[in-house]
């Protein structure tokens, strides 16, 4: 299947990842942790469906660990990390829904968790150009997601945004009409030849830095320090010890300290 390339707001995903970030006071990019809760996006009647996200920052490479369930099982679910500079590093809500179709599509979302800049596909290109390879993207087997990638290289700018907390994770893909597929005659805003189902972000949540002084929780995610529990979902979804690489060498390294 070939990999598709959407446009948003008159930019390509492409274009996105070459876009000049500022993101204020310098910040320290190194071994931050961020994490956040997925949380179902207004109006998209995915209620059921619940998520965590959590990333490793290391100079400009990023390890990204994410679980879901509730999603449309047997599906290619897009999931993307976002961030514009000048977007609300937030969630959408119904305000966002500027058709007033009663939904938010990718797009009516952008203001509120900015471009795509991350792909987080299960193999090859990671770059915005991959945001609709559909083929690299997981299927949702029994309706959960269970995703880690580790040395995703980003620029610098982009590292400093995630370690600031100011980007976000998404994942797409919904089933309005609740018949186990992709269907209906809206067609997508980002690629006219997929329904709209496809495409409407289902999860978002925005990946948080861990108060001073605190366990790193994400506001509301799990402590840096156990990563065997690290992502327990709403809906009863424990995936233990996912994450080895990156996470790994960290809390060895933390044990040893």
């Amino acid at each position: 299947m070939r990999t598709r390339t959407a446009r948003i707001a008159g930019v390509t995903f492409a274009a996105a990842g070459a876009m000049a970030l500022t993101v204020g006071p310098a910040f320290a990019a190194n071994n931050a942790w961020v994490s956040g809760n997925l949380s179902p996006v207004a109006n998209n009647n995915v209620s059921t469906v619940s998520g965590t996200a959590m990333a490793e920052v290391d100079g400009n490479t990023v390890t990204v660990t994410v679980a879901a369930s509730g999603l449309l099982a047997g599906s290619p679910h897009a999931a993307h990390i976002h961030f514009a500079p000048d977007s609300r590093h937030a969630c959408p809500t119904i305000a966002d829904d500027k058709n007033g179709d009663g939904h938010i599509n990718t797009s009516e979302g952008g203001p509120a968790y900015g471009s795509v800049m991350v792909s987080l596909t299960t193999s090859g290109d990671t770059s915005p150009k991959s945001a609709l390879a559909i083929d690299r993207f997981s299927t949702a087997p029994g309706g959960k997601i269970s995703y880690e990638r580790g040395s995703i290289t980003v620029t610098p700018e982009l590292a400093k945004a995630i370690s600031a907390g100011q980007s976000a994770i998404v994942v797409h893909g919904v089933d309005y009409n609740k018949n186990g597929k992709y269907d209906g005659a809206t067609k997508s805003d980002l690629d006219p030849s997929l329904p709209t189902e496809a495409t409407d972000p289902a999860l978002c949540g925005i990946l948080k830095v861990a108060p001073a002084g605190s366990m790193h929780t994400g506001g509301g995610g799990a402590a840096a320090g156990s990563n065997e529990g690290m992502l327990l979902l709403g809906g009863g979804l424990l995936i233990g010890a996912i994450g080895t690489g990156a996470y790994a060498k960290r809390r060895n390294n933390a044990v040893k300290a």
